[in-house]
């Protein structure tokens, strides 16, 4: 049945598309909006860093310009002793962070499902994470000796609380809406918190998980420059004799490998994973 003529008169006009911008029709264009404020951020960084450097705060020999370092880096990349010891760094991290992950899962599990424990160790766990990695490199020294053993000690001490506070935070803000409703369809026990607890707790153990890197590769630096084993030239072993032979240019090049393969991991392990979440989630494109 057709509507009467004054609804018709008054039906609004759909609403026109926004104009698109000229440069989403170059090709290349959306990479180059995502990279001109990082390339931006560094650009700025590098002015600075020779400004300083042209003030004469502190002799070139202490503090070099940029150009020195990056020549120092490209160098150190070419002749491939910062890729080994970053290769060393890396079998490190690739045995410590799954174990810390493991360990910290099981236990933020335990307490969440037990509340005697929760009492128990539940302000443990904060204790530990909040515990410098460094202090208990004494201790793994005097247990393990200077050995892979003490390095990973420290690793897994310095990274599990975190993934267990993590997933301890995401368990505990889980709705109660959703809890009733697994119940109506039938989870019960551990069934509830695989199909509906730790689904829900994701976003949060996800954090958990990236904070528990970050604190797994500051301690595996911090073991690295304190227990050296030979013949294993590591990305600790090179600041420690940078500083030892007062090689800034090498110093300060191995510290920005250090931090290139934080960045790398970040970009291409947990903010794939990040946006992956969020994108099933209904919170960002794919």
């Amino acid at each position: 049945m057709a509507a009467p003529a004054d609804l018709r008169d008054h039906t609004p006009a759909p609403l026109p598309a926004p104009p698109r911008s000229p440069l989403r029709l170059l090709p290349g264009a959306r990479p180059w909006a995502a990279a001109w404020p990082k390339l931006s951020a560094v650009v700025l960084v590098l002015v600075v860093w020779q400004l300083v450097v042209w003030s004469g705060w502190r002799p070139q020999f202490v503090l070099p310009a940029p150009l020195t370092v990056l020549r120092q880096f490209a160098e150190d990349v070419a002749n491939g002793e910062l890729l080994a010891a970053t290769a060393v760094t890396l079998r490190r991290a690739a045995v410590g962070y799954p174990v810390s992950v493991a360990v910290g899962t099981a236990l933020g599990l335990l307490v969440a499902r037990f509340r005697v424990l929760r009492t128990a160790v539940g302000s443990l766990i904060t204790g530990l994470q909040t515990m410098p990695s460094i202090a208990w490199f004494p201790l793994a020294i005097l247990l393990f000796k200077l050995s892979e053993g003490a390095i990973l000690f420290v690793v897994v001490l310095g990274s599990a609380p975190s993934v267990a506070n993590g997933l301890l935070s995401g368990i505990d803000h889980v709705p109660p809406l959703l809890l009733r409703a697994g119940q109506v369809l039938g989870a019960r026990g551990w069934g509830t918190y695989r199909h509906v607890v730790f689904p829900a707790a994701l976003p949060a153990y996800m954090a958990g998980l990236k904070q528990g890197w970050a604190f797994a590769w500051r301690s595996l630096l911090a073991g690295e420059l304190l227990v050296i084993i030979a013949n294993r030239e590591s990305l600790g072993v090179r600041l420690q004799f940078a500083r030892e032979l007062s090689n800034a240019p090498v110093l300060i090049a191995t510290m920005i490998g250090i931090l290139l393969v934080g960045i790398v991991i970040d970009a291409l392990v947990f903010g794939q994973v990040e946006r992956r979440i969020r994108a099933r989630r209904g919170l960002a494109s794919r």
